[in-house]
């Protein structure tokens, strides 16, 4: 029970200083289940080729700062699951790589102009939020990944979207 209190004052979006985040992948490409398990449940997000959530993870994620983890493309997206930043944002090596899916040929002598951060699996949600539930929600109509045309992979989430995503994760899903 005392880990339960523990997780739900980890989740909430109280905390002074944390900030909030969504990242988008590909379930087909790397899902919920791939990040949980992973060594340590731990990962960096690499790959993001945009220079607004190039600029988020390098100059604004923060250790502690919490993510939604948001399964893009498929029959429902949705948000699946909590990760939390556990290194902040430092040079994406995959971007020096040509071996790499994620080369990028103008990377320069080997430097990349790229960031990534480690992620920390946190917890599953109770049940995914998806995307046409969220869509619904008037408390949620200004969060950017509702937003026409905002395709980034990293996205801000304010604490107040935070509580209502969490919250819509505790109810029963729309009939």
């Amino acid at each position: 029970m005392e880990a339960l209190h523990r997780m739900a004052k980890v989740t909430q979006g109280t905390h002074k200083d944390r900030q909030y985040w969504l990242l988008k992948s590909d379930a087909d490409t790397f899902s919920w289940d791939d990040f949980w398990n992973t060594p340590n449940r731990t990962t960096h997000w690499d790959g993001v080729r945009n220079f607004q959530a190039r600029n988020y993870m390098r100059d604004e994620m923060k250790k502690g700062d919490l993510a939604f983890f948001y399964h893009s493309g498929g029959d429902s997206p949705g948000i699946i699951g909590i990760a939390e930043v556990v290194r902040e944002g430092y040079p994406d090596s995959t971007a020096t790589d040509p071996k790499d899916p994620h080369y990028d040929p103008r990377s320069k002598s080997g430097e990349s102009q790229w960031s990534m951060v480690d992620i920390r699996a946190v917890e599953k949600l109770q049940r995914p939020v998806t995307l046409a539930e969220m869509r619904m929600r008037p408390e949620l109509q200004h969060m950017p990944l509702l937003q026409k045309g905002n395709r980034l992979s990293v996205q801000k989430v304010g604490p107040a979207e935070w509580n209502a995503v969490i919250a819509l994760s505790k109810e029963n899903p729309p009939a």
